[in-house]
C-alpha cells in the first residue's frame, strides 16, 4: 500500500501527467489512422477512384477490429488501474493477461469470418459491382493481419497502463513507418495495387505485434504469468463492461458506415454524381476526419490511467481537473480542424489523386456540410471515455451511442427522403445528417458530465 500512496498518478500535477500520457497516445492514434490514410494515398494515385471506393467498402471490417481492441484494451487497462489505485495488485494483473488472450482470439475469429464470407459481406457493406473485385483483392490479404493488429493496438493501452506511454507510441510508430515504406515499394514501384497496399499494412502490424509481446514479457508492475492469460469469466466480463463504451462507439460507427455506403450508393445513383463518386469521396473525407479525431481520442485515452487511479484512490478533485483540461484541449483542436475543413476541402481531397469535376464538386460540398459541427466533436469522446474509466460504464455506453446510433443513423434514413419530397437531392440529406447529430450529442454530453460532477461533490462532502 505504501508504494501506491506515492504513485505519481496520485501526486504529480494533472497537467503534466496528461501531457505525459496524452501526447504518446495522440501520436499512437494518429499513426493508427495513417495505416488507412497511407493506403488511400497510394491506391488513389495508382488504382484510382474505384480503388479508393474499395478501401471505403472494406473499412467496416477494420472498424470491427478497432471496436474489439478498444473494448478489451481500454477495458483491461481501466480494470488494471482501478484495482492498482485501490491496492489490489494481484487482481489487477488478471485484467492484463485476460485482455491479451481474448484480443488475439477475437482477431482470429474476425479474420476467418472475413475470408469465408467475403463477397456477401462486401456487398452488404454497400459495394457496387464495379468496386467489388478491388475490395475482394484488398480484404483477401489484409484479413490475415487482424489477430496481429488486435494485440498491437489493443495491447498498446495495456502498455500505457503500466506507465510506459512512450513505448506504447513506439509500437504503433514503428509499424506505421514500415507500412509507409512498403506501401511505396509494393504499390508505386512493384505495381502490386490493392494486394500490395494490404500486404504492407499486414507486415507493419506484425512488427508492432512483436513489440507489444516483447513488452508484455517484461511488464514493470509485475510478471504476467500463465494463470493471468487463461480467460476467466469474471475478468473478461468486467473488462468488456469497462471498455463497452469505446467498443460500442466503434461498432456504431461501423453500422453507420454500412448504412451510409448503401445510402450513398442508392441516392448517389439518382444524382449527377453516380454511385461510385459519393462512396469514394466519403471514404476519403471520413478517413481525413478520423485523422483529426484521432487527436481527440488520443487525449481521451490519455486521461484513462490518471482518472482511473485517482477515482480508485478517492481523489475526486484531481479526477474533475483531469476532465476539464482534456475537454479544453479537444475543443481547441476541434476548432482548428473545423477551420481547415471549411477553408481547404479541395486541396485536401486533391492529395488523394485526381478526378472529374463532379468528383471534386461532391467532395467539397460533403466536406463543408457533413463536418460543419467539427468544433463541437471533441466533447463527446472525452465525456464517454471519462465516464467509463471512472467506473460508470453505463453512462459511457449511453454517450457512445448518442451521436452514431440514436441520432445519426435515423437521420441518414429520414433526411434523404425529406429532401427528395421538398425537391432537393437525397444525397444532400445524407450530408446534413451529421451536423445535426453532432450538435445534439455534444449538448447531451455536457448535461451528463454536469451530473457526474455533482456526484463528486456529494462524495467529497461525506
Amino acid at each position: 500500500m505504501e508504494k501506491d500512496k506515492v504513485n505519481p498518478l496520485g501526486t504529480e500535477p494533472v497537467g503534466r501527467l496528461l501531457r505525459k500520457f496524452a501526447i504518446p497516445s495522440i501520436i499512437s492514434m494518429l499513426v493508427t489512422s495513417l495505416y488507412n490514410i497511407v493506403d488511400q494515398f497510394f491506391i488513389g494515385r495508382t488504382v484510382g477512384e474505384l480503388g479508393n471506393a474499395a478501401t471505403n467498402i472494406a473499412f467496416p471490417l477494420t472498424t470491427m477490429c478497432l471496436a474489439a481492441m478498444l473494448a478489451l484494451g481500454i477495458g483491461g487497462a481501466a480494470g488494471f488501474n482501478l484495482n492498482m489505485g485501490a491496492g489490489n495488485k494481484k487482481k489487477a494483473m488478471y485484467f492484463i493477461g485476460n485482455a491479451l488472450t481474448v484480443m488475439f482470439g477475437v482477431g482470429v475469429v474476425i479474420a476467418l469470418i472475413s475470408l469465408f464470407f467475403m463477397e456477401p459481406l462486401l456487398k452488404f457493406f454497400g459495394s457496387p459491382d464495379s468496386v467489388l473485385p478491388y475490395a475482394k483483392e484488398y480484404v483477401g490479404v489484409v484479413a490475415f493481419g487482424f489477430p496481429f493488429v488486435m494485440v498491437a493496438n489493443g495491447g498498446s493501452h495495456l502498455v500505457r497502463a503500466d506507465g510506459s506511454p512512450k513505448f506504447s507510441m513506439y509500437c504503433n510508430l514503428v509499424g506505421a513507418i514500415i507500412n509507409v515504406i512498403l506501401d511505396y515499394l509494393f504499390v508505386m514501384r512493384f505495381g502490386w495495387g490493392m494486394s500490395g497496399a494490404a500486404l504492407a499494412t499486414v507486415i507493419g502490424q506484425i512488427v508492432s505485434f512483436m513489440m507489444v509481446v516483447w513488452y508484455m514479457r517484461h511488464y514493470k508492475t509485475a510478471k504476467i504469468e500463465r494463470k493471468h492469460l487463461i480467460p476467466c469469466k469474471e475478468f473478461v466480463f468486467r473488462t468488456l463492461h469497462l471498455g463497452m463504451a469505446q467498443g460500442i462507439n466503434q461498432l456504431a460507427m461501423m453500422i453507420v458506415q454500412i448504412v451510409m455506403n448503401q445510402s450513398l450508393k442508392y441516392y448517389g445513383g439518382l444524382s449527377i454524381y453516380g454511385a461510385s463518386i459519393p462512396i469514394a469521396c466519403a471514404g476519403i473525407i471520413m478517413k481525413v476526419n478520423q485523422l483529426y479525431f484521432s487527436i481527440c481520442i488520443g487525449v481521451a485515452q490519455g486521461i484513462q490511467p490518471i482518472a482511473s487511479f485517482n477515482t480508485g484512490a478517492g481523489n475526486y478533485d484531481r479526477v474533475k481537473k483531469t476532465y476539464k483540461i482534456a475537454v479544453t484541449c479537444n475543443t481547441v483542436v476541434s476548432t482548428i480542424a473545423f477551420l481547415i475543413f471549411q477553408l481547404f476541402p479541395r486541396q485536401i481531397i486533391g492529395i488523394f489523386g485526381s478526378g472529374s469535376n463532379e468528383y471534386f464538386m461532391f467532395a467539397e460540398k460533403f466536406f463543408r456540410i457533413f463536418l460543419f459541427m467539427t468544433f463541437l466533436n471533441g466533447i463527446q469522446p472525452i465525456t464517454s471515455t471519462f465516464c467509463t474509466v471512472i467506473g460508470e460504464p453505463n453512462k459511457g455506453t449511453f454517450l457512445s451511442l448518442t451521436r452514431q446510433i440514436i441520432f445519426l443513423l435515423p437521420l441518414l434514413v429520414i433526411l434523404p427522403i425529406i429532401f427528395i419530397k421538398i425537391g432537393l437531392e437525397g444525397v444532400e440529406g445524407i450530408m446534413f445528417s451529421a451536423p445535426i447529430a453532432d450538435f445534439v450529442a455534444a449538448v447531451i454530453s455536457l448535461i451528463v458530465i454536469n451530473g457526474v460532477f455533482k456526484n463528486f461533490e456529494k462524495k467529497l462532502c461525506r
